[in-house]
């Protein structure tokens, strides 16, 4: 599809979309003429995003980047490809079928691929009895703070929208308390991360345990951004 804008949180996610170049309005145009815009964590920040690449003529939106498991079934890696985006106040937008259709037939091709409900959410649900009890109250299968936020200014301006999300931290998964602090506008805070471990030394286990998930994540991530282009 052409003329797709992409809405990515974090820059780590941007990276594995490939070599871009910066426009003078701030966002970046990948080499098939894709425009992504790097938001930042949150529904806010994406909505922001989202509108920026539709007045830079976006005729399509995708959410692209990490997610955290709901479902106990899901490992690091497996790509959730959701029909629905929803909230937990029962907000919801359907996704573009024939286009995450076509998507869905590429990455399955190199990696295990789901659907269901994504939901959003402000605030992030890091430890898994609160994952259960949203996956428990929404029927959700993964979680992230931004998509929602993209579907719906993608359904104002009567866009196709679609989301594409990797899971990082499973169901099972506790994320640790200074990986959300270092948590910023497009990027992780090193400096905040390190006092934070600083602070709580155990939260070092965690951490290199989502370490491994990352790694995992991430070439799935890139087995994506490849499939969207075939």
């Amino acid at each position: 599809m052409t003329g797709v804008g992409v809405v990515v949180a974090l820059r780590a996610e941007a990276r594995t979309l490939g070599t871009s170049v910066p426009q003078r309005d701030g966002l970046l145009r990948l080499a098939d003429g894709t425009l992504l815009a790097i938001s930042g964590i949150g529904s806010a920040h994406a909505a922001l995003a989202a509108d920026k690449l539709v007045a830079a003529g976006a005729s399509a939106l995708m959410s692209y980047g990490l997610a955290g498991g709901l479902d106990p079934v899901l490992h690091a890696g497996n790509v959730v490809l959701p029909d629905e985006v929803i909230s937990r106040e029962g907000l919801g937008c359907s996704t573009a079928q024939p286009w995450r259709e076509q998507l869905w037939r590429e990455v399955q091709k190199a990696c295990l691929v789901t659907g269901g409900k994504l939901l959003t959410c402000l605030q992030p649900i890091d430890s898994p009895a609160q994952k259960a009890a949203a996956f428990r109250e929404t029927g959700a299968v993964a979680v992230d703070m931004e998509s929602l936020a993209v579907a719906q200014v993608a359904e104002r301006h009567g866009l196709p929208f679609i989301a594409a999300r990797v899971i990082v931290d499973t169901a099972a998964d506790l994320l640790p308390p200074s990986v959300v602090a270092a948590g910023g506008a497009g990027t992780v805070n090193i400096r905040r991360l390190i006092a934070g471990l600083a602070a709580a030394p155990r939260d070092i286990i965690g951490v290199l345990r989502l370490a491994r998930r990352y790694r995992a994540a991430t070439r799935s991530l890139t087995a994506v951004a490849l499939a969207r282009v075939a």
